[in-house]
Formats: C-alpha cells, structure tokens, sequence
C-alpha cells in the first residue's frame, strides 16, 4: 500500500511541480491573504489537483508555486517572517510523519520525504541556518530509530526558527491558512484522500505549534486574546479527529469556518 501511494504521489507531483500558479489576491494585515478557497468552494467535491509539490517553491513576494490555497498563504510576506512560514511548512510534515511513526514507520519516512520535495527542495537556500541533512536522516526509510530521527528533525526546525525574528500569530495565521487550503483537496465526492488529509494535519498541527511557542510574548499583549486564539486553534486541529483519514472526514466547509474562527481570535495580534 505504502509502495503504491509513494509511487502515485511521486508521479503527480511532478507533474504539479512543473506549473506555476499564481497567488491569491492579498487583504488584512501586512498582506495577509483572505481564507484559501472560499469562492465557489462547497464541502470538497471538487476534483483535486495532483500533488501540491512546488506549493512553497521561489520568490519574495508571494509568488510561491502550487496550490492556489497554499500559494496565498505565502502572499506578501518578506524576510525572516516568510523563512519562518517556510520552516513551519516543513515542519507540519515531520509533525505529522511524527503523529504516525509508531505505527507506519514507513509512511512516516515519506512524508518527511513529500516535505522536502515539496517546501524545501524548491527553496533550499531560502531556510536560513536549517541543517537539512537532520531532516533528510528522518527521511530514510531503512533507519530503525525513526522516532527518534523525527524528534531531531523537528528541533533542528525550531532551532532554525528561533534564530529569526517572526511574529508568531502570523505564523499561525498562515499555518491555518495552509492547512485550510489543502483541506479543500481532501474530501472528494466517493473518497477522502488520505495524503492530502495527512498534509493538511501537518499544517494544523504547526499552526498550534507556533501558537504555543509564542505563548509567553502573546500574554503579555494581550492575555485574554491568547487564551480565545488557544481555544479556537486547539478546536481546529481537533477537526482531524485521527493521524490517518478516516473513511468520513471533517467537511471542507467545517475546517473553513473554523480557520475563520482562528483568524478572528488571533485579529488583535495581526
């Protein structure tokens, strides 16, 4: 199974790699985009596109490759805060390679594998001072210490990020971004796709990562907004009720409603 799904994931990918979609129009704050997908969207009928490699690929002003609801996410953002969004984009693959590697050690490698194909490759000198060589060791299939080889790969991402200067509800922001825009490629008319599912977990799970690390420098601004984003993001990663896609998932306008939620909750940051 895991064979078949590499083989078919590697296929689709590059052919999505190769075409350049133009980002989203940009609004909110310092270029923030408006929610990934909302027009003509309805629960995720819509025939998904194949792969989203390249969704994070080149260039410094939102003109990332990809899907339109990733690429969006990336729209205006410069500097440190658009490294960070890279590194947490990564990261939301290990997150979630992590979230399956006591079961599916194998799955688990090639997520870590589609992550850097698909966020780092594209952009390797654009990562700041990440070590990708401690990302790639998770990647390995034949390791036997894959847990551990994941842990690492994720604190050598936070590492790399925590060099650089980002506003972490930014941070989160587009992670919920991101994992909303993916989302809208899950839940397709007689199946749930399981790899977009897993990517867009990924995205979630960081987006409350990046919540949480900024937790001690959001209070002290404002204590009662951190506490209602805290709330809501946690409701919004609780939308992917399981690791693997289950055979009836969470609907696209659910997790859309829900990262508007985020979004509101998270306005006096931004």
């Amino acid at each position: 199974m895991i064979a078949w799904k590499f083989k078919a994931w590697r296929t689709a990918g590059a052919a999505v790699a190769l075409t350049a979609l133009a980002a989203c129009g940009e609004g909110g704050e310092g270029g923030e985009p408006g929610q990934a997908g909302e027009a003509g969207e309805g629960d995720g009928a819509a025939t998904a596109p194949a792969g989203e490699a390249g969704e994070a690929a080149i260039g410094e002003a939102g003109g990332e490759h990809g899907e339109a609801g990733v690429a969006s996410a990336y729209a205006g953002l410069t500097g440190d805060q658009l490294t960070v969004l890279r590194l947490n984009h990564l990261k939301g693959f290990v997150m979630a390679a992590e979230a399956i590697a006591a079961n599916s050690p194998d799955e688990a490698a090639v997520l870590v594998q589609q992550g850097l194909l698909e966020v780092y490759d594209p952009a390797a000198d654009r990562f700041g001072s990440l070590n990708a060589d401690i990302v790639r060791a998770a990647a390995d299939l034949s390791a036997t210490d894959r847990v551990q080889r994941l842990n690492a790969a994720e604190a050598e991402i936070d590492r790399a990020a925590s060099a650089l200067d980002g506003e972490p509800a930014v941070t989160a922001a587009r992670m919920v971004d991101i994992a909303s825009g993916l989302y809208q490629h899950v839940v397709q008319a007689d199946f749930v796709d399981p790899i977009e599912y897993q990517h867009s977990m990924g995205a979630a799970l960081a987006a409350q990562a990046a919540l949480r690390a900024g937790e001690s420098e959001m209070r002290r601004q404002n204590a009662g907004a951190y506490n209602e984003a805290r709330r809501e993001i946690d409701r919004f990663v609780a939308l992917w009720p399981q690791p693997t896609a289950p055979e009836t998932a969470t609907s696209y306008r659910q997790v859309l409603a829900q990262s508007s939620r985020v979004r509101l909750a998270l306005s006096p940051f931004l």
